[in-house]
């Protein structure tokens, strides 16, 4: 179980950083033979809200057996959608292991910081939208600093840092499921792609 974990992606040793932090909790649900979800939140029309649908795409080649995606820039899960993509998820898996990725306000300190969790997170909140919370694991990328008027925040959200965000997040996750399935069994090793 994760404690509240921070990464600083400009710091060299991020993405392995986050490896290490996600392949612990993911070699104890290999092993429980439970289904993985990676649920990427979040819409395209917004700067700030983009990283769960940038970083979908990057991990768009990653599905194989147990090892789900849902939200990408073709198809993003965002408020008017996730109830519903939650329900899917739900009818289709059962006792699935949920990671949810999502773009985050925070505290100034925090802008440019991934924060995980083994907690669900609550997609919407920044917008004061009522959404269930989601997630067994979160992964949430602090974007900008929350205050008055988040939606002119996320539009003026700088897209280096959701891209920076974006990359360190995605190449962590692939490195720990990586690692996971390889050191489970290497016959089923992931092939080595781009990202």
């Amino acid at each position: 179980m994760i404690k509240k974990m921070i990464v600083d992606p400009s710091s060299p040793n991020s993405i392995f950083d986050l490896r290490d932090i996600l392949s612990n909790e993911l070699q104890i649900i290999m092993e429980s033979d439970r289904n993985i979800v990676i649920l990427c939140i979040g819409t395209d029309r917004s700067t700030g809200d983009s990283l769960g649908p940038i970083v979908g795409d990057k991990l768009k080649f990653l599905m194989r057996s147990r090892i789900e995606l849902y939200g990408n820039l073709q198809h993003p899960v965002h408020a008017k959608n996730i109830v519903e993509t939650i329900d899917k998820i739900n009818l289709k898996y059962n006792n699935p292991f949920v990671i949810a990725i999502d773009a985050s306000l925070g505290s100034i300190q925090n802008v440019g910081k991934i924060i995980i969790e083994s907690k669900p997170l609550h997609p919407g909140s920044a917008m004061n939208k009522s959404l269930p919370q989601v997630g067994d694991l979160s992964i949430t990328g602090i974007v900008n600093i929350c205050g008055a008027m988040e939606f002119m925040v996320l539009q003026n959200t700088r897209l280096f840092t959701v891209i920076q965000l974006a990359n360190t997040i995605s190449r962590g996750l692939y490195y720990s499921i990586l690692k996971t399935v390889h050191s489970k069994n290497s016959n089923n090793a992931l092939i080595n792609t781009e990202i």
